[in-house]
């Protein structure tokens, strides 16, 4: 037998007996399970059935996602190995190369602690370019992140890198991948249920979300950290960090840390230490207050000042807890001319102020009061007051220059006229301090002399106001004091003669700084006054044995 012979012999026995092998391209070459992949460039025939047309890996067959004569779609089958991959038409197999089975592989997570509803980015391999389909009815699945068994929400996919939301509801325990994929059913055709491919498991530690509000401010600004498992008493290791500067702790429970912006703080990380742990919790945002209007200029005591800016913070009157700072009450208030003013609001962009009883003309100041507290956020190495200079303000005393008539009936109207009247506000004039809280606490309370700011007196009793402004009043003479029953007629004469006269009130801070010293007084006399006999009601009208006729 010579050599030409026995070529011949051994090819035919290799093309009888040995699959087809022609060249074709496998991409890719290797992945996880349920991998798409592409087989071009061969010659495989025309699509006649899903039993006919198989793609075998290692001897396991794959869903068919497309077949044409020189390009196949399939999915790597979930239960098969690394091997060869073989193309079935028919009778013929043609070996188009071999697929290497990878394992998805978590390698670490950053971080390796978080919070619920944080990012959590899951760094490893062959996770595969797409979670896929975003929807989980589709009849591939759709890959997924498991945070102890709850689904997260996945924010990016990558083939070595996956970013997730942890799920609100997540708890410590181990992260997971699964790649979703189907395999076709034994007649080929598609599809199996859905099933999945399992990473390795990576623990993470899920630690409470700690929320905190303000996260901006100025110095002294009061800062509440919410969260759980504080500890009901101060560790000894606690410290709270704001921009790197340690933050005084006024409270101290199991569900809530209260904290004060120290003098030397500046903008950066919050940052919170307990029982050895370090995390950061929030960045906050140090704030200059400034002022952009100062309004009214002038006016007597009890005018409402309202000054206008930006950065004001919170009005903090200090703590009383067992970890409390000792701030002095009233560190953060308003003075005129060196006398502190009544606190009426105080808002971040805006404080009204009363000017009160014992107000001198001068400089208005804006004051915060802060602490530079210890090391380990105890009172306190030094206190201070950052002082902001919003304008000047003249205090002025109502004069009276000019009033007409100088006698009226009951209901007529007397025009008083002169400076520094300052204004009436009729918002605020049934009103007095403490009295919305009393209303919201649910207690009676009752108005009295202590509730008006600006008056007119008639012969001794309040006159109704017709209108006021810095340099003129209008009032109507009161009818009440015409109905006594002093003499026959139903008239108090005592009441009939007397002065006329314009009245501001306000008060002073205490000298421990609390509000308030009672209602202080300034008037300015206008001169006589008489209430003529005119305009009365006819006095059987108040007769109870008088009633209507049918």
């Amino acid at each position: 037998m010579n050599n030409k012979f026995a070529l011949f012999i051994a090819g035919f026995i290799v093309s009888a007996f040995l699959p087809n092998i022609i060249y074709a391209e496998l991409h890719p070459e290797s992945g996880p399970l349920g991998t798409t992949v592409t087989i071009s460039g061969g010659e495989f025939g025309d699509f006649q059935s899903t039993q006919k047309n198989r793609v075998e890996f290692n001897g396991v067959s794959a869903l068919v996602q497309q077949w044409e004569p020189d390009f196949i779609m399939v999915k790597v089958p979930l239960e098969t190995k690394t091997g060869k991959v073989t193309v079935i038409n028919g009778d013929a197999e043609i070996a188009v190369g071999s697929f290497a089975v990878q394992q998805i592989q978590i390698s670490r997570l950053e971080p390796a602690k978080a919070e619920a509803g944080s990012t959590l980015v899951i760094h490893g391999e062959n996770f595969g370019n797409t979670a896929g389909s975003r929807d989980p009815n589709t009849m591939f699945g759709v890959n997924q992140v498991l945070v102890n068994g709850i689904r997260a929400q996945v924010q990016k996919w990558r083939q070595n890198k996956i970013e997730v939301a942890i799920p609100a509801n997540a708890s410590t325990g181990n992260v997971e991948v699964r790649l979703a994929s189907s395999d076709p059913l034994p007649d080929g055709s598609c599809c199996a249920p859905v099933d999945y491919i399992l990473s390795n498991a990576v623990p993470l530690t899920v630690i409470p979300k700690i929320s905190i509000q303000p996260t901006e401010g100025p110095v002294g600004s009061k800062v509440v950290l919410s969260g759980q498992d504080f500890g009901d008493t101060l560790p000894e290791d606690a410290s709270v960090l704001i921009g790197g500067q340690p933050a005084g702790i006024a409270q101290w429970t199991n569900r809530t840390i209260v904290i004060h912006v120290p003098l030397n703080a500046k903008s950066g990380p919050v940052t919170l230490t307990n029982q050895g742990d370090t995390r950061e919790v929030a960045h906050f945002t140090l704030q200059k207050s400034k002022v952009s209007e100062l309004s009214p200029l002038r006016g007597p005591i009890g005018t409402l000042l309202t000054i206008k800016g930006q950065h004001f913070g919170v009005l903090s009157e200090g703590g009383n807890t067992a970890y409390a700072f000792d701030f002095e009450p009233g560190e953060n208030g308003v003075e005129i001319g060196g006398v502190p003013a009544v606190i009426h609001r105080w808002l971040d962009n805006q404080i009204d102020v009363w000017i009160p009883y014992s107000a001198k003309s001068g400089e208005v100041v804006v004051k915060r009061g802060a602490s530079l507290p210890h090391q380990d956020g105890t009172c306190c190495e030094a206190h201070d007051v950052v002082k902001l200079v919003a304008g000047t303000f003249t205090v002025v005393e109502p004069t009276v220059t000019s009033y007409s008539p100088k006698s009226a009936g009951l209901d007529e109207v007397v025009t008083i006229k002169g400076s520094g009247f300052g204004s009436f506000l009729k918002i605020a004039e049934p009103t007095k301090l403490s009295i919305n809280q009393k209303g919201h606490d649910w207690e009676i309370y009752r108005l009295d002399a202590d509730v008006s700011r600006s008056e007119v007196i008639l012969n001794g009793l309040a006159a109704q106001v017709v209108s006021w402004s810095d340099k003129e009043i209008q009032v109507r003479v009161p009818r009440r004091q015409a109905f006594g029953v002093t003499n026959p007629e139903g008239i108090d004469l005592s009441l009939l003669n007397g002065e006329l006269i314009v009245k501001r009130g306000s008060w002073d801070i205490l000298e421990n700084k609390k509000c308030c010293t009672p209602k202080k007084w300034v008037s300015a006399v206008a001169g006589p006054f008489t209430i003529l006999k005119r305009g009365l009601p006819d006095p059987s009208a108040f007769n109870p044995n008088n009633h209507l006729s049918d």
